[in-house]
């Protein structure tokens, strides 16, 4: 396999109670303001997990700590990679994320992913274009590293989240 050069761009947790890993976190990291999304759904017809159509609403908060976003994930129904690591784990650090330039390197990471014999666990597509897969090697002490693509429309969300901490 190549070597691979990426720098993690996000950080994020999963909890029952966004409230308390918010604090714990802005104690910890410095992050100075948090923005919630509430409800979000992953949709069957946009999503899968373990390879069939996923359907789960999750609440999410971001933050930043200098250059790194800060997800937090709590979620409310349905089966997931969350659900299932909270289950599992209880809270804790699920994944950190990477990212690649556009939607032709995205497809080629989750096929070199699937040739290295880690292949997608979830995937799927969110409102705006933004593309997201997670790779697991739980059995090497690697929960999950999620791939994303963000396209232009949430890359501006982003950056104005990033800006809400100066």
């Amino acid at each position: 396999m190549a070597m691979l050069i990426q720098t993690p761009v996000q950080i994020a947790w999963v909890t029952r109670e966004l409230d308390d890993t918010e604090r714990a976190l802005t104690a910890m990291l410095g992050a100075r303001r948090w923005v919630r999304l509430p409800g979000v759904h992953f949709a069957p017809e946009a999503c899968t997990h373990r390879g069939a159509p996923a359907d789960f609403v999750a609440d999410i908060s971001l933050s930043y700590a200098g250059d790194t976003q800060l997800e937090l994930i709590a979620p409310v129904r349905g089966e997931s990679v969350y659900a299932e690591f909270l289950a599992a784990n209880g809270p804790g650090l699920h994944h950190v994320c990477v990212e690649v330039a556009d939607a032709d390197a995205f497809d080629a990471r989750l096929a070199a992913a699937e040739r290295d014999g880690t292949p997608a666990v979830a995937h799927g597509v969110m409102p705006g274009g933004m593309r997201f897969a997670y790779l697991s090697a739980a059995e090497a002490g690697v929960p999950y590293l999620e791939i994303a693509y963000v396209p232009p429309e949430i890359r501006a969300f982003f950056d104005h989240v990033k800006q809400e901490q100066q």
